[in-house]
């Protein structure tokens, strides 16, 4: 079985090395054999963390996405990240689609809200129904998330499929548990993500201020020039050798959200990154947040500047809770979130969306 994956990214995208590329050796020793076209390369991903968005990459990536759908009639599956190409209307995108290959669509992020909730009237006329549209006409949706589920199956889904958002434990070792900081020095408040997500961090600077000149904690942002978005925050650089061992090297994780649309159809990503390494984690009660954190149990939940403030105190002041609820977080991502776990109910579900059965063994 062939399968032909239309990611967004190349592997320096988050979304598209986790929903995607990290699939691909275990589909093969199954008979999936996937192959994998980005329509956004490495350049433009990088220039995105400067808040810039390069035109002639994006062409590119355009004209690149049109060639490669020419050439894919002898795929059995198209699997789409989320869409074929960004602004593109549905009615477009159906063109360039093969008849006769049936397509699966793959969400980890409410990206259908860039369009249907766009303050730009001409933005929502022309584009606003295009998820629906494409979801439809799909003969699977892969969800990362409830709420991202719900919209599918509003829309008229055939069938939808909660997949989250997984990590590899090979990896992600679990000899990282419990508190790495020493004595002599404050425990350290850690976050990953992309410039993008940094203004979530922005509510709760002065808190973060205060609790560092106070010496109760150091607070670190891996992937994002903190200087730049004035941030008293460490900046560590990311990439994707470095990405774990930077983690680890935090006592705590957190994920700050506001309650809008968009992030409710996050797929908790961090969360998951930060049990993984055996970390507690502080949260807003953001959608699938409230799922991955058990409160009181891995991490807190916290709504409020001062319930950040309180459970941020709890595990700074407690290294042994620090070390239980890491230990915590890691069975749970052992248990739920762990690429092991779902990459074989992923083969079977992409053979019921190609019509193949599944116990033939044809790549």
């Amino acid at each position: 079985m062939k399968v032909l994956m239309l990611t967004r990214y190349s592997r320096m995208g988050a979304s598209s090395r986790m929903r995607a590329f990290q699939y691909v050796p275990l589909l093969y020793p199954v008979g999936i054999d996937a192959t994998v076209s980005p329509v956004f390369s490495d350049k433009y991903v990088s220039s995105l963390q400067y808040g810039r968005k390069n035109l002639g990459e994006v062409l590119s990536g355009f004209f690149r996405r049109i060639q490669t759908l020419l050439k894919s009639h002898s795929f059995d599956l198209i699997w789409i990240e989320k869409e074929i190409l960004p602004w593109v209307p549905a009615w477009l995108e159906q063109k360039l689609l093969p008849k006769h290959i049936p397509y699966i669509l793959d969400y980890d992020d409410a990206v259908f809200h860039y369009y249907d909730h766009s303050r730009n009237l001409f933005v929502r006329q022309l584009l606003g129904t295009k998820h629906r549209s494409l979801i439809q006409r799909a003969a699977l949706v892969m969800a990362g998330n409830e709420y991202i589920a719900d919209f599918a199956n509003r829309a008229g889904a055939k069938f939808v499929e909660i997949i989250p958002t997984v990590i590899d434990l090979d990896r992600y070792p679990p000899v990282m548990h419990g508190p790495l900081t020493t004595n002599s020095m404050p425990p350290v408040v850690g976050w990953i993500g992309l410039r993008a997500q940094a203004e979530q961090l922005v509510p709760y600077a002065q808190l973060f201020g205060r609790l560092s000149t106070e010496g109760k904690a150091r607070f670190t942002a891996i992937g994002i020039d903190t200087s730049v978005l004035g941030l008293r925050m460490e900046s560590i650089p990311w990439s994707e050798q470095t990405e774990v061992a930077s983690i680890a090297g935090l006592d705590i994780g957190i994920m700050p959200l506001v309650d809008e649309p968009f992030e409710r159809g996050k797929c908790g990503y961090k969360l998951i990154q930060y049990m993984a390494c055996g970390l507690p984690v502080v949260a807003s009660p953001v959608g699938v947040n409230s799922q991955i954190v058990e409160h009181g149990v891995n991490g807190f939940l916290a709504e409020t500047p001062e319930q950040w403030e309180s459970a941020l105190m709890a595990l700074l002041v407690d290294p042994g809770l620090r070390k239980r609820m890491g230990h915590m977080g890691r069975q749970k991502v052992e248990r739920d979130y762990s690429l092991q776990v779902v990459a074989p109910r992923l083969a079977t579900l992409l053979r019921a969306a190609a019509g193949i059965p599944a116990h033939s063994g044809a790549a």
